[in-house]
């Protein structure tokens, strides 16, 4: 984008700023910079007005608090998850697309009965028994992950274990040798970018080409799985059947592209975040330290407190009813499950990170038939991560008080956690 451009943007976005607050007294800004590296005070805000506020610069209708949020993502049959269903929420001129978009929507984005026909074939690769059968490695490869710490008085905790330890993980789930998990890594990056609605033209070509690249890695995998099954997720996945149904080869390439980001990407934040969070508030690490059985509700409280996923998106099928607020058919609903997790309604004194919570119900693995299907994959894999932490450097600090945040509206992740030891 040249200078004209950026300028003609800037103005741009400059005057639906600016309605915004002529209209309601707030503004929903999410990539401002303010913003990016502490949402909550805006989400506290945009709470406040005590209605939905009405989003120019995203065309929708934000929800922030948790009662609207659970509601909207629960109701499947009033709100749909398929962006072709709606209006778009940021325009885009035609000539702006690097291509048609070819590739079949993963399951995020899917609405009954196909959503509810790939749920129930992949739930079957994501039982508690294989779940619990991937601890004992997690455990093995975040011993090598910390052991590979050069220098304990002044690593990156993104690079050195928040990054590389959800990728490992997923690509031995699916089979993946060793050589090939860097450029893991490098695929999830481009992908998760697609979750964005402020992803440009380049970032996009990029995420189709690192898509591309996948089926072209997995596609004789696949095929090896479908003659000769192993023990691994992948297998399980090309392998499942329900009442005489299965995965298509197509479905299976999508189902690995999503587990790719899903399975690493806010794992990572996790880990990112929920560390940042500790250090903060050192009365809470070392509490932590002193008492791992705290584990459980710590992680619960990491999730709510700095959640990896910030927001979601639906489209109003029908004119509906949320808690009294009327919203038309086609109209889009952008609810903050940053802002719903810090509702001072459904937790007591939310801006307090308090690792034994334990009242409330945090939403930041969705509610409803697109509740996280690897939840209990991202517990273990953080539970295991700030376990061997603490117990390995029981004296960690931060070596910068306000690391950075990456640029994104959807996916809350920092950029990097100096850290010592």
């Amino acid at each position: 984008m040249d200078a004209m451009q950026k300028a003609v943007r800037s103005v741009a976005v400059g005057a639906m700023l600016l309605r915004e607050r002529l209209e309601s007294g707030a503004v929903y800004n999410p990539i401002s910079p303010g913003f990016v590296q502490d949402p909550y005070p805006g989400y506290d805000r945009l709470r406040r007005q005590g209605r939905p506020h009405r989003s120019r610069l995203l065309n929708a209708w934000v929800f922030t608090r948790h009662r609207d949020v659970d509601a909207i993502l629960r109701d499947h049959r009033r709100f749909s998850s398929d962006p072709t269903r709606t209006p778009p929420l940021v325009k885009r001129k035609q000539a702006a697309a690097t291509r048609p978009q070819v590739e079949d929507p993963s399951m995020l984005f899917l609405d009954q009965p196909d959503h509810t026909r790939l749920r129930g074939l992949v739930n079957k690769a994501f039982t508690s028994r294989a779940i619990d059968a991937l601890e004992p490695r997690t455990r093995a490869v975040m011993g090598e992950l910390l052991d590979a710490i050069d220098d304990p008085s002044a690593f990156d905790l993104m690079t050195a274990v928040a990054q590389p330890l959800p990728v490992v993980v997923i690509a031995e789930m699916l089979g993946v040798p060793p050589e090939d998990r860097p450029q893991f890594r490098v695929w999830a990056d481009r992908r998760a970018r697609l979750l964005e609605p402020t992803v440009g033209p380049e970032e996009r070509e990029s995420a189709d080409r690192a898509g591309d690249e996948l089926n072209e890695y997995f596609r004789p995998i696949v095929e090896a799985r479908r003659s000769e099954p192993r023990d691994d997720i992948l297998s399980a996945l090309v392998q499942a059947e329900e009442e005489g149904d299965r995965l298509t080869g197509r479905e299976v390439l999508n189902m690995l592209r999503l587990l790719l980001v899903a399975g690493a990407e806010t794992t990572t934040n996790l880990i990112g975040n929920g560390m940042l969070a500790l250090l903060r508030h050192p009365e809470q690490f070392a509490r932590l330290r002193d008492d791992p059985g705290l584990m459980p509700t710590a992680i619960a409280e990491m999730l709510r407190y700095d959640s990896p996923v910030q927001t979601d998106f639906r489209g109003a099928l029908s004119d509906s009813d949320v808690n009294g607020f009327r919203m038309e058919a086609g109209q889009n609903a952008l609810v903050l499950i940053g802002a719903a997790n810090r509702d001072p309604e459904a937790f007591e004194e939310p801006d307090r990170f308090d690792i034994g919570r334990k009242e409330g119900r945090h939403l930041s693995f969705g509610r409803g038939i697109h509740h996280c299907i690897g939840s209990p994959l991202a517990r273990l894999e953080a539970a295991v991560a700030f376990e061997m932490l603490l117990e390995r450097f029981p004296n960690l600090r931060l070596r910068d008080e306000a690391p950075r945040f990456r640029n994104a509206i959807v996916l809350r992740g920092l950029e990097s956690l100096p850290l010592a030891a």
